[in-house]
């Protein structure tokens, strides 16, 4: 099992920025992807971006291309999520998670999750 914690939520205007942080934990070496999710009141859950951990692969959200990047540092089992360009409609609880079998891709095979950090956008 893999443990991720997350950190640098916060409260933004639009236009704005904010980075998100996921340490991981536990069986770290299994790790094959890592992905940011985030979840808006009254919606479901969707994914935001992900990014291979071995390879530079990364995969994101239409409406966040261009204004989001995910990065990650290996060394210490760090994946970031740099928000530009901020929008109310960016406000949500922003989930990490892993994805320990290799073959999944996009949005499915996360098996691990963090507990979210709130990212509010105000207009």
């Amino acid at each position: 099992q893999v443990q991720l914690v997350e950190s640098g939520g916060g409260l933004a205007q639009a236009g704005g920025s904010l980075r998100l942080s996921c340490a991981a934990s536990g069986r770290t070496f299994s790790i094959d992807r890592m992905g940011w999710f985030r979840q808006a009141p009254g919606k479901e859950r969707e994914f935001v971006a992900s990014i291979a951990w071995m390879r530079t692969i990364t995969y994101y959200k239409d409406s966040v291309k261009g204004r989001f990047t995910i990065s990650r540092d290996n060394v210490n089992n760090t994946v970031y999520l740099q928000m530009n360009g901020l929008k109310p409609e960016d406000t949500a609880v922003y989930y990490c998670a892993a994805d320990s079998t290799p073959g999944w891709t996009g949005p499915f095979g996360f098996d691990s999750w963090g507990q979210g950090t709130q990212v509010t956008v105000s207009s």
